[in-house]
């Protein structure tokens, strides 16, 4: 469908500010507070159904959530048409109910194509893209320009550089339909690189709607002319005019602008009033944050009691809080001692963190360590994952699921079956497109007697309430294959890699699910005896791998775990670029990662040695997935606590 100016198709912010910064925050008075939650109440009220909407975007952004869930919760399994669902479920989603954005999803990967482009823009503008399969399709063969452009921002947005460019080559191009939506993305996500296009384009667009959007884009990426024409335009005769330039205002975090907007809550426009009420109720909280913000925590610090933090694993709950998890040991630092998995929640993107909490106290005759967090698709339950230590010959996986987003976990379903010592690694379940899940293992019928690994998969498709052995197994020499990782491949192929004393990194494809493994090979990076992590980007659809890239011949483990280091791949693991470090303190170690995608930004864990020798903590780590992307060398800030 062609892509409509409409208040109705285009008129949403984003939920946090492309300019986020240091802003200062307007006084809101109480009754004008009042005034605006009143006209955005009145909005959702209204038969009209996207000036509803758009009140229930307001009313989120200012706290008032609540309401609309109220509201929209029961009307969206009741919604037939694909465009108002897209409406729907994505303020469903900006309320904290995240699990609306498989429905978004669905549309966009559905075959009729009357959602699709709002399906791509309503998943823009909540950071959403799933497994980024549909959304990157959307991009690549889109039938028009309009839904490759939203979903391009989908993309870029997530940390797809190659969108980011694909948008604005469309900005520098020469249809103005095209021009005027590249604008309006570009100021939400783009930087002062693209203020020249802007300001060409203003030139020689051909009416003022279009110049308003230019203007409007400018102003949210900090222009001083582009903010003189925004308060102009909420001055506009034309009522589209006025309502982007108020929906802007909030956007380009415009506080001497508020006692226009204030006064645009009486206008005759019910979507001018709208957005005036959702801009003033945004100026007046604190900026959202810095989207290249290097976030890096020690939520867990080892002490005399506890001197040992590892094997963490981090998932995102529907309201966007961050739970961390992690092994807790108590008195040594042995993978021997004994142990419990604990637990942090964040509700700011892991910047600050609850007291810990006991997930899961010690059952064992020695300890439980390893979580791994995972959602299970489609029943959208969390599984927490874990190792039962009982004795050097007696180690199993078991799960608990919860179905009320980690407040509790039920009864235990046993994952690794058979006597013998079973090592899942943290952060190590995938579930395959078929919904599939594996759970890979490196086993050894004793680890003191023996020591000797081998790598399979267990493997359930009921959703985890049943496992099965695989019927195939990686080996290699000396200590094995250990510690593996799988992740899947284009036409269903599964990649295992394997931790290995061979200086390498180890490899073997499975073409039948995890069942069976073909001959070991490996990957072309230097790695010491250590576990890698490897994942694939939704944004990109490229690998991406952190493991310790070093090796020395003759050391313990081939070498100390530092630096901690990411690189990508674009052919599935033939070759890797973009080799960067994450860490590189020559005095600590780094390891046992983490990794998940939420928005635009990859969330990790992995041990960190010290404070005092003997003692391993976990950090939490967070970059923009643009990270692992840029040059080599190029600097960021990153926050840090000790």
């Amino acid at each position: 469908m062609a892509f409509s100016l409409s208040v109705a198709a285009l008129g949403l912010a984003l939920a946090l500010p492309a300019t986020a910064d240091e802003s200062p925050i307007y006084s809101l008075s109480p009754q004008i507070r009042q005034k605006c939650v009143s006209v955005l109440k009145a909005g959702l009220a209204s038969d009209e159904f996207w000036p509803s909407v758009h009140a229930a975007e307001g009313l989120v952004l200012g706290g008032h959530g609540a309401e609309v869930v109220a509201r929209f919760a029961d009307r969206l399994p009741l919604e037939k048409d694909d465009q108002r669902r897209c409406g729907l479920a994505r303020e469903l989603v900006r309320a904290g109910h995240r699990q609306h954005a498989r429905v978004m999803l669905d549309i966009l990967e559905g075959e009729d194509a009357h959602g699709h482009v709002h399906a791509a823009e309503s998943l823009f503008k909540v950071h959403e893209i799933g497994d980024g399969v549909a959304m990157r399709r959307a991009w690549q063969t889109g039938k028009t320009p309009n839904l490759r452009m939203m979903s391009a921002a989908a993309l870029a947005h997530a940390g797809n550089l190659d969108a980011l460019r694909f948008l604005r080559v469309q900005l520098a191009g020469t249809d103005f339909e095209v021009t005027r939506i590249a604008a309006w993305i570009l100021g939400r996500i783009g930087d002062e690189t693209d203020v020249a296009q802007l300001k060409k384009n203003i030139t020689t667009t051909p009416n003022a709607l279009n110049r308003a959007f230019h203007q409007h884009a400018l102003a949210a990426l900090g222009d001083a002319d582009g903010l003189v024409a925004l308060r102009d335009n909420l001055g506009d005769a034309d009522p589209a005019v006025r309502t982007y330039a108020a929906t802007f205002a909030g956007d380009a975090r415009a506080i001497s602008l508020a006692s226009k907007l204030e006064e645009m809550l009486a206008d005759e426009h019910l979507d001018a009033r709208l957005r005036a009420a959702q801009s003033l109720l945004v100026l007046s909280q604190p900026a959202g944050s810095k989207s290249h913000e290097d976030i890096s925590k020690l939520p867990y610090t080892a002490t005399t009691e506890h001197p040992r933090y590892t094997e963490g694993s981090v998932l995102p709950l529907h309201d966007g809080t961050l739970l961390f998890a992690t092994t807790e040991f108590h008195n040594s630092g042995s993978d021997f001692a004994k142990a419990r998995i604990v637990g942090r929640r964040s509700a700011d993107e892991g910047r600050t963190w609850s007291d810990a909490t006991v997930l899961q106290e010690n059952t064992g005759a020695l300890n439980v360590m390893s979580v791994t967090l995972r959602r299970i698709e489609p029943s959208g339950k969390i599984g927490m994952f874990y190792l039962q230590k009982d004795g050097f010959d007696n180690l199993h996986a078991f799960v608990r699921y919860s179905f009320d987003e980690a407040q509790s976990f039920g009864d235990l379903v046993e994952v690794t079956s058979g006597k013998g010592y079973h090592v899942m690694n943290n952060d190590r379940i995938t579930q395959l497109e078929s919904g599939r899940l594996l759970a890979p293992v490196a086993f050894t019928n004793d680890v003191k007697k023996e020591n000797h690994f081998v790598s399979f998969c267990f493997i359930s498709d009921d959703e985890g309430q049943t496992w099965r052995r695989g019927k195939g197994h990686v080996d290699a020499p000396k200590r094995g294959a250990m510690e593996p990782e799988v992740v899947e491949l284009p036409k269903g192929r599964v990649l295992m890699i394997m931790r290995t004393q061979l200086g390498h990194i180890a490899t073997s494809t499975s073409s039948d699910g995890g069942e069976t493994w073909g001959e070991r090979g490996q990957l072309s990076v230097q790695a010491p005896e250590a576990p890698a992590t490897l994942r694939r980007v939704p944004a990109t659809g490229d690998l991406l791998l952190i493991w310790n890239n070093t090796f020395t011949a003759g050391e313990g483990h081939g070498g100390r775990r530092t630096p901690l280091t990411a690189a990508v791949s674009p052919d599935e693991g033939k070759t890797w670029r973009n080799v960067r470090n994450l860490e590189t303190d020559q005095k600590l170690t780094f390891s046992y990662t983490s990794l998940t995608f939420v928005g635009s930004r990859a969330v990790m864990s992995y041990w960190q040695s010290g404070p005092e020798a003997g003692q391993l903590s976990t950090r939490f780590r967070s970059v923009p997935v643009s990270w692992f992307y840029q040059t080599p060398g190029s600097t960021q800030k990153v926050q840090s606590t000790k």
